[in-house]
């Protein structure tokens, strides 16, 4: 599983990139996390908001602080 937290580097997307990193090592899933900052990489996605969470290609979630329980939803399917 690949998962990319997408943000220049804010509070928020520290933030965000903490939440799921968490989420990830309590539900035991393999996974890799990327932090991606680089702005071109970032509207390729097509997401003009940050903090955006990317998980295999699919967008789950743009201009917010997921909470855990989400992350950890998005994990399962």
């Amino acid at each position: 599983m690949e998962i990319k937290v997408l943000g220049p580097g804010c509070s928020k997307c520290k933030q965000t990139e903490k939440v799921v990193r968490e989420a990830v090592a309590e539900s035991g899933v393999a996974a890799n996390v990327e932090k991606v900052t680089d702005l071109m990489k970032i509207a390729g996605y097509g997401v003009f908001g940050t903090p955006a969470v990317v998980i295999d290609d699919e967008v789950k979630s743009v201009g917010k602080i997921p909470t855990k329980e989400d992350v950890k939803s998005w994990l399962k399917k």
